[in-house]
């Protein structure tokens, strides 16, 4: 018996030192993420050529070829995104589009006044240089007028950061509509690359917030926080601060005509989707 005890108690930690080895971390921060189109397909993206839906690890997205940027772009953020990964700034078309449409370059935007714009951004995806590297598929931008793009619109980011710190979980969809921007010249600007990609004139964001948690679906209510924001692409965007644009979910569907949540109950919808967030923001 003694010497089946020592064996015992030798093999009981060998378990506990496997069971606490660092390998296992990656297979922790991949259990922690879920589907970037969980609560549904805002345009019923499919083949079209102007509502073409991708679908990466990363996020998924509505392509529209003719404006050279994306409709949405849809992803999941909490803590599991997260990690140290250094921002890869490889800016470079997509070679996931069909062939025969036209790969939108990085220097595309040389010379626009315009910056290269995340949808889903960098710091949002940084637990590995993979991750983070399809952040900067042109897919994944818009031209974005400079002061939004770096200061307005990157607060409101940085503040998605902080409630995911704060053990959030966060389903976010972001896109652009209208044609004309203000670029950093004070110009008028419908469209860059000799008419190749759109510059909206409005840029808006929809954010469903939940505590960590699974089973998703099932945990949100008609009291659920979504964050729902409208903005100018202009240069006096800084006017205001950022949680100054918000509108209700119904606004933003108003102007794109999306359905946004379309996998929650009508009821649901309805109540969250008519609200415009006031929590207040320090």
């Amino acid at each position: 018996m003694k010497y089946f005890s020592k064996y015992s108690l030798f093999f009981a930690l060998l378990v506990l030192v496997f069971s606490c080895s660092p390998k296992e971390e990656p297979t922790v921060l991949s259990a922690g993420r879920d589907n970037n189109l969980a609560l549904g397909n805002p345009s019923a993206a499919s083949t079209a050529a102007n509502n073409y839906l991708m679908e990466k690890s990363q996020f998924a997205l509505s392509y529209n070829n003719s404006k050279g940027t994306a409709n949405w772009v849809s992803w999941h953020l909490n803590s599991a995104w997260k990690g140290a990964a250094q921002r890869q700034d490889d800016f470079r078309p997509d070679t996931d589009l069909p062939t025969d449409w036209y790969a939108v370059k990085t220097s595309d935007y040389t010379n626009s006044g315009f910056d290269r714009g995340h949808l889903c951004p960098s710091d949002d995806r940084d637990a590995s240089q993979t991750d983070n590297s399809a952040t900067f598929l042109m897919t994944n931008i818009m031209p974005q007028a400079p002061n939004n793009n770096q200061q307005t619109w990157r607060f409101l980011e940085e503040y998605c950061r902080k409630l995911a710190d704060e053990g959030n979980e966060m389903y976010i969809i972001a896109g652009g509509y209208g044609s004309g921007g203000i670029n950093k010249n004070d110009d008028l600007v419908k469209t860059i690359a000799n008419g190749k990609i759109n510059v909206p004139a409005r840029v808006w964001k929809v954010i469903l917030v939940l505590p960590n948690g699974s089973n998703d679906l099932s945990r949100i209510s008609t009291a659920t926080r979504v964050i729902a924001v409208d903005m100018p692409n202009t240069q006096d965007v800084t006017n205001k601060k950022w949680y100054e644009y918000r509108v209700t979910t119904n606004a933003i569907e108003s102007k794109t005509g999306y359905n946004f949540f379309d996998k929650l109950p009508i009821a649901v919808q309805d109540a969250i989707e008519g609200k415009t967030d006031n929590v207040k923001i320090e």
